[in-house]
């Protein structure tokens, strides 16, 4: 079965840093760019950073630039955002969905079931 499967979410205080994993199975990851959304209580989903197939280059929602890091690593088939400096607003359910493209806005295929972040003290 092809999917997307996001790990790593939790309980953390402001300031904390947490990693997301994106493991991909039943398919090649490297075919895709991969981005990061994030969905929060009563908002709508969006998102959050994105990364090529080739991971030579990146973008980043302005709300999360210089404390979200995403990366991949083809061989594991996994994508990961590193979350440094957490703030509360960064509470959400976090989600990765593959894109043909990180100038685009669709994704491929459906949603996951994501992981949650929480950020509170």
């Amino acid at each position: 079965q092809r999917q997307l499967v996001e790990s790593g979410g939790g309980l953390v205080q402001p300031g904390g840093s947490l990693r997301l994993s994106c493991a991909a199975s039943g398919f090649i990851l490297d075919y895709y760019a991969i981005g990061w959304f994030r969905q929060a209580p009563g908002k709508e989903r969006e998102g959050v950073s994105c990364i090529r197939r080739s991971g030579d280059s990146t973008n980043y929602a302005d709300s999360v630039t210089g404390r979200f890091t995403i990366s991949r690593d083809n061989a594991k088939n996994t994508v990961y955002l590193q979350m440094n400096r957490l703030k509360p607003e960064d509470t959400g359910i976090y989600y990765c969905a593959k894109k043909y493209s990180c100038a685009t806005v669709a994704i491929v295929g459906n949603w996951g079931k994501g992981t949650p972040v929480t950020v509170s003290s």
